[in-house]
């Protein structure tokens, strides 16, 4: 059983069983440790996840964390526990004392069913006031997943996780403002929105006239989008059998083309690389995980081995699309809109790179 069906079979437990957890410690022993010990912590193991973490703050003494995940002696990962009901509105200022005195470079406060993520994007030592990510255990999506298997004992990475902090923390802002103006405009928006067209003065009189016009289109803009997406990959998402020979010509010009000066790995190369390296994270190591950037194409390899393509990205066309190896090699075309339409296809990248890891193993 994968890290994805592990926690969703978690996530039912947890439905099952939240309305008889009564106190803080009934939540810890039935949610909060079992989720840690999903993330292959032993949770047992004094030197590796320690309860009741020493924090003291200047003279204020006997100042505990709940838990303490550590790394070579040190806390990477404070976690401060709730009971199953508390609604965790009261309680980031106490974990801020805590972040502030520690090594640590990230925090959780979680109730055992909500899990919040902080860091220090901000200042430096200084845990920020607004989580990177939140997560509802009984609500999963497939990137939340992939996020949470970053936090795994065996993948977690300080640098890696924290790069990618910012994004997740500034993108969910940014999509909560756009939720609350879809259904509430704030007047500076309607303003915003009416500036290039409307040459009165935008009295209060106008913004409040506006505002319906507003709501109801955007609404409208968010279903004509929906319906063109999906006609989009109705149409189009149809996967491509590629000739053999096409793309073992491509393994031939592959080596000819690695020193072309005009070859240049995009912003958006390099994100699709992140995703797929996210997404394999579950499998292989990320060290195993190459990308090799050629004029057609930019492949992603195991092991940095050309025989041995995960995936190649062709974005220069008019329609992106990224070729999955499978069992003979010979590949399958599948057009994106997106590059997180990459998201769509991880069970093929998965199936792609374990037949190399296979492949080692019998070697």
């Amino acid at each position: 059983m994968d890290f994805s069906d592990k926690l969703k079979q978690f996530s039912r437990r947890a439905e099952m069983i939240k309305g008889t957890l009564l106190t803080e410690e009934s939540t810890k022993t039935a949610l909060i440790m079992p989720f840690f010990s999903l993330l292959d912590y032993d949770v047992f193991n004094p030197m590796e996840f320690i309860p009741e973490f020493n924090a003291d703050f200047g003279i204020k003494k006997g100042e505990k964390v709940d838990y303490a995940i550590m790394k070579d002696g040190k806390p990477i990962i404070l976690v401060e526990c709730k009971g199953v009901n508390d609604t965790l509105t009261k309680h980031d200022a106490q974990l801020f004392r805590y972040f502030s005195v520690t090594e640590s470079r990230f925090a959780i406060l979680t109730n055992g069913i909500i899990y919040k993520f902080f860091t220090d994007l901000e200042e430096s030592n200084k845990m920020d006031d607004t989580p990177f990510l939140e997560i509802n255990i009984l609500d999963l999506n497939d990137m939340e997943i992939l996020e949470l298997k970053k936090f795994s004992k065996d993948v977690f990475d300080i640098d890696t996780i924290f790069n990618t902090a910012s994004e997740l923390k500034y993108s969910n802002l940014i999509n909560n403002q756009l939720n609350s103006q879809l259904e509430n405009p704030t007047d500076d928006f309607v303003r915003f929105l009416i500036n290039d067209f409307y040459q009165g003065v935008k009295t209060q009189n106008v913004i409040e006239k506006f505002k319906p016009i507003v709501k109801k289109s955007m609404q409208q803009f968010v279903s004509d989008f929906m319906n063109e997406k999906i006609k989009s990959i109705l149409n189009n998402n149809k996967p491509v059998q590629e000739k053999e020979s096409e793309l073992e010509t491509d393994e031939i010009e592959c080596d000819k083309e690695e020193n072309t000066p005009n070859i240049v790995t995009t912003e958006e190369e390099l994100e699709a690389f992140n995703v797929v390296r996210s997404i394999l994270s579950e499998v292989i190591s990320a060290d195993d995980i190459a990308i090799k950037d050629v004029e057609r194409y930019c492949g992603i390899l195991y092991k940095n081995n050309t025989r041995k393509w995960i995936c190649r990205f062709y974005f220069s066309g008019s329609k992106k699309s990224i070729v999955i190896s499978n069992e003979d090699k010979s590949g399958t075309r599948y057009y994106i809109n997106c590059v997180t339409d990459i998201y769509n296809y991880k069970s093929e990248l998965i199936a792609s790179a374990q037949k190399y890891i296979e492949q080692t193993v019998s070697i």
